[in-house]
């Protein structure tokens, strides 16, 4: 058999695996937020906290309420779901490490999940209940959100910010590969804080110093804490 051939059968193969591995995970995606359905009236009570409960909230459009109803059932699976999805990332992965770097892989996913939820924690304890009341009462002008974009508001936030503690695994993966040595990342920490203010200024629903410091300083404690794994991955 020629070299083409069994370098199309190793696509191909890989190909196959992937395949294998999206369906997995997006089945459990699918049953997790199936799930949720169950609760979502819960979740609404919980993340309309920070306004003041959901009678501060209106709907104007007529499918307004299956859309919150639908993106709460997401989210939630999705935070049922995440070591399912990032188990089967780490499977399809797997095959290409040695014995060594396999051993990681058992602790990743735990570590992972718990900087997810960390991340989450932080935008619903932290960063909600400083954001929305500045928001509601800025220039002092009465304001009633609407359902719809407060929950697209809130749900991005948490989203984003449980994604975005995922940084020190990432660092770590980085650097097991060589692609970063913990040495340089902390002689380029200067720069680590204006691509932190960056990714702030992103994320933070308001553009005031406050909120993105609130924000900030979290994110270059886990830039700090990605330095720590870089050493432990060498």
């Amino acid at each position: 058999m020629s070299s083409d051939s069994l370098l199309n059968m190793s696509i191909w193969g890989h190909i196959n695996e992937l395949r294998k591995r999206l369906f997995v995970a997006v089945a459990a995606l699918a049953i997790t937020t199936l799930i949720s359905f169950a609760i979502v009236p819960k979740l609404l009570d919980i993340i309309t906290i920070p306004v003041g409960g959901i009678e501060n909230l209106q709907s104007i459009e007529m499918t307004e309420n299956i859309g919150v109803f639908m993106r709460l059932s997401l989210l939630a699976g999705f935070i049922f779901a995440f070591p399912i999805i990032l188990g089967e990332l780490l499977a399809f992965i797997a095959p290409g490490l040695n014995k060594n770097e396999k051993r990681w892989i058992f602790l990743t996913i735990p570590i992972a999940t718990v900087l997810f939820l960390s991340g989450v924690a932080f935008a619903y304890f932290v960063m909600l209940p400083v954001a929305i009341p500045y928001l509601i009462n800025f220039l002092g002008v009465p304001t009633t959100p609407r359902l719809i974009s407060y929950t697209k508001f809130t749900t991005s936030l948490i989203f984003w910010l449980g994604i975005g503690f995922e940084l020190p695994i990432v660092v770590f993966a980085l650097a097991k590969f060589k692609l970063v040595t913990p040495q340089t990342l902390l002689k380029q920490w200067r720069v680590a804080i204006v691509l932190i203010a960056v990714v702030s200024a992103a994320i933070t629903p308001t553009v005031d110093p406050v909120n993105m410091a609130i924000l900030m300083v979290p994110l270059f404690v886990l830039y700090l804490l990605s330095v720590l794994f870089a050493f432990f991955a060498k």
